[in-house]
């Protein structure tokens, strides 16, 4: 088994719970690969995961400003009654439903298939305090990407929100409170 790391929306996760599975966006997901080992000089094997976990948050920006959501791959809009904040779905696939894509960048992997609530170790969610500065984030995230400072501050605002973990038998009380 790998843990893997699934960029999300709340949208999303509304699905995950709904339906029972979810398809991550163009099977893209976070993992802790040969090359985001090799990347580092040194680190745990929690620390890299951490890493990898934080590129999928990352990633998660990009969803939501993109406005794709779980059943559409179109970017034809998340649901704006949804709050704007990053999920991070973290799950145990089988190895060989996972390839890493060194090509896209260290911590991608490409899986085969969709993440079930049986496969789920844990739910990572930015807290309310957050979502001004996602909102922010999601709307410059290309432009930090392209290396403009201002945006790169904009985003590390969002960044220092650390995401609050919960179980996944919690995760359908926490969708309820929303």
């Amino acid at each position: 088994m790998v843990r893997v790391y699934v960029p999300a929306t709340i949208g999303m996760l509304r699905h995950l719970v709904s339906e029972g599975q979810l398809t991550p966006v163009r099977g893209t997901a976070f993992s802790l690969t040969p090359a985001l080992r090799e990347a580092y000089v040194s680190g745990s094997t929690e620390e890299l995961e951490y890493a990898a976990l934080l590129d999928a948050a990352r990633a998660s920006l990009r969803l939501l400003a993109s406005h794709e959501d779980a059943e559409q791959d179109s970017g034809s809009g998340i649901d704006e009654k949804e709050p704007p904040r990053r999920v991070v779905i973290a799950a145990e696939i089988e190895d060989n439903d996972v390839t890493p894509r060194p090509d896209l960048d260290s911590a991608v992997v490409r899986m085969a298939g969709s993440v079930t609530m049986d496969d789920i170790a844990a739910v990572h969610v930015d807290a309310v305090e957050a979502e001004q500065a996602v909102v922010a984030a999601a709307d410059v995230i290309d432009r930090a990407d392209l290396g403009d400072l201002d945006a790169d501050f904009v985003l590390g605002e969002a960044e220092d929100h650390e995401l609050a973990w919960y179980a996944p038998q919690e995760v359908p009380f926490f969708l309820e409170l929303l």
